[in-house]
């Protein structure tokens, strides 16, 4: 009976939802139900929020079973943006109405700038200032940041440049946090060691669009941990680390039960798990998050010995790290508590080597040079991460592929929210802003930023005036050049200039010397190149030398060419291409071919419908070849 009252009650609330004025006889069937039953019909999800507002309206009874803080508008956010319910406490008085409302707002607000951002900063990157129209809306950040992740996972091929903008945007406000999250971090007292989350601060910064926390890294360190008791309940099932708690800050300080926790360490984590130093690709910044750690089992020697320092600090052995030049290490005490100590009464644990314990003659053999007795000594956390941003740097500068230098634009923030004085890369930050072009459209907002760096340079070293000179000469002249800048370039199939152009933009296209795939972003009708690059790309080697169109394309390894026309030809195979700018020139990907954005289509308006006449062509006739 109770299931017939259910099932008939629920074919009256979307007649409910429909009818202004409901007949009373369907009416006094639904508000007859206890309320739970009401809560239960409502909160089924076959209604929507415009639904229940207009079954809140229809009686005091359905007023009160859907009033803004209980279960049913619970019910209806929940549905609707799931992955904000972690944010809220069950304990927490919350008006679900109010709240569904501000982030249906936010929602609305963030999507109508991530649609103006193609228009605004097509021609560019986006600049210091394009994000203050995001940074300035009311309300929750979360909410904003919730709408850039639903239209980052809108599924199929379509909305390539909502995608592409809802990711940088959110790339800039999840950095901007961790930012002040990592200099709030640095401000803490020198004694204060969590070496293991100034680590995922790092790690954050780096991978922003990923899912890192210090909790859940933290967890997968208890898991090890966990086997490592095991093995050490088997060696003394009395050992004291069997007590420790998270948290504990005691440490053990007799040698021979620290000697058994390392010894439970090495096998749990290089016998049982696998972890193992990555000397097959050591130069891949992977090896440094420490996220990326922990899921490959493998890493770099300071990143493995950050691991290997927090867990065995959680068992209670006092390991400190140890600046080693070449190869971080850590040192383990042998020494008695409260001797004057010296580089000898250490032994030095290689966690990149499976936590070898070494001398310091064989920490010398290790690196093959002799060093001097300060070099052994430890480090603090600041130290510790001066290290791991340095050797992001380092990885940074080696960057051949990536044209974006996302890598060494972050290490480069990262170092410099450390050390703000460090003229060097000062310099290299400025060189960096000028050599990407990054420059707003309709102010200077960036060439300010570059000519402020400059000026600090020059304040903390004024004999870098040469190199600061060169820099303001050219950041001057660049605007000088914006000034002449006249409007948006078209270029029309139909003139006469353009006969020999034989490919058109969204074509995928594969290159004859070189194999790889691409697609064309936009062409010339000839090389537009400087004499240098002509000179050093061998162009007049060509058949048909510079005097041929040439094509600017995303080529699928990440990286943006400019190709002849005779060395490109139709791609019968055609694939998406894998380019992080893809969505910045088109909206859509067909299965054959790409659809320019409105940007992209206003500076070649006639290129679509020859890309339609060509995809017909091309691979209709080979589909009737096959059915053949």
């Amino acid at each position: 009976m109770a299931a017939a009252a259910v099932d008939s009650a629920m074919e009256v609330v979307p007649a409910l939802a429909e009818e202004a004025a409901p007949e009373a006889a369907g009416l006094s069937c639904l508000v007859s139900l206890p309320g739970e039953v009401l809560e239960y019909i409502l909160c089924s999800g076959s209604l929507s929020a415009a639904d229940i507002g207009r079954v809140s309206s229809t009686c005091r009874r359905l007023r009160e079973v859907c009033q803004s803080s209980g279960k049913v508008w619970k019910e209806q956010f929940r549905v609707r943006w799931p992955s904000l319910m972690k944010h809220y406490s069950p304990t927490d008085y919350v008006n679900w109405l109010e709240e569904y409302k501000v982030r249906q707002k936010a929602g609305l607000e963030a999507r109508k700038i991530v649609a103006s951002f193609s228009k605004r900063f097509f021609s560019e990157h986006v600049p210091c200032n394009g994000f203050s129209d995001i940074e300035n809306l009311e309300g929750p950040e979360i909410f904003f940041e919730d709408e850039l992740v639903c239209i980052l996972n809108m599924e199929g091929r379509k909305a390539l440049t909502w995608k592409y903008y809802a990711k940088k945007i959110l790339y800039y406000l999840r950095q901007q946090k961790i930012l002040n999250n990592l200099k709030a971090f640095l401000q803490q007292p020198d004694d204060y060691e969590s070496y293991l989350e100034g680590a995922v601060y790092i790690d954050q910064y780096c991978n922003p669009l990923s899912d890192i926390s210090l909790k859940d890294i933290q967890a997968q360190i208890d898991s090890i941990v966990e086997l490592v008791c095991k093995t050490l309940r088997g060696i003394n099932s009395r050992h004291p680390s069997l007590a420790f708690k998270a948290g504990d800050s005691s440490m053990i300080m007799e040698i021979e039960l620290q000697s058994q926790v390392l010894d439970a360490m090495n096998y749990v984590l290089y016998d049982q798990l696998k972890f193992k130093g990555n000397r097959m690709d050591y130069y891949n910044a992977l090896n440094l998050y420490m996220h990326q750690v922990l899921i490959r089992r493998t890493g770099i020697p300071i990143s493995m010995s950050l691991l290997y320092l927090t867990i065995a600090r959680q068992l209670g052995v006092p390991l400190e790290p140890v600046n080693f030049p070449s190869h971080f290490l850590l040192r383990w005490c042998q020494g008695a508590e409260g001797a004057t100590l010296d580089i000898f009464d250490y032994i030095y644990i290689d966690a990149f080597g499976k936590g070898k314990q070494l001398t310091v003659k064989e920490c010398e053999y290790l690196i093959g040079q002799h060093v001097t007795a300060a070099l052994y000594g430890v480090v603090n956390v600041k130290k510790v991460l001066q290290r791991m941003v340095g050797n992001l740097l380092s990885l940074g500068k080696r960057e051949g592929i990536d044209q974006s230098y996302q890598l060494l634009r972050d290490s480069l923030d990262l170092y410099l929210a450390m050390y703000p004085d460090q003229v060097q890369l000062l310099l290299l930050q400025a060189r960096l802003y000028f050599h990407l072009g990054i420059w707003p459209e309709k102010s200077f907002c960036l060439v300010l930023k570059v000519l402020d760096i400059l000026q600090h340079i020059q304040t903390l070293d004024p004999g870098q005036h040469g190199a600061v000179g060169y820099l303001v000469q050219h950041t001057l002249e660049h605007i000088e050049r914006k000034k002449e800048e006249v409007g948006v370039e078209v270029k029309l199939r139909a003139d006469e200039k353009h006969r020999d152009v034989c490919y058109s933009i969204g074509l995928i296209m594969k290159h004859k010397r070189y194999g790889y795939n691409c697609v064309i972003y936009g062409w010339d009708p000839t090389c537009m190149m400087g004499h240098e690059w002509i000179r050093n790309m061998n162009v007049h080697s060509l058949p048909h030398g510079h005097h041929q169109p040439f094509y600017n394309v995303l080529v699928e390894d990440g990286s943006c060419r400019y190709a002849a026309q005779e060395n490109l030809e139709y791609n019968v195979e055609p694939q998406e291409i894998s380019h992080p700018d893809v969505g910045r020139y088109f909206s859509e990907f067909t299965g054959t071919h790409y659809i320019p954005n409105a940007e992209l289509e206003i500076r070649y308006p006639e290129d679509l419908e020859f890309v339609y006449e060509t995809v017909q062509n091309i691979y209709s006739a080979k589909k009737e070849n096959i059915d053949e």
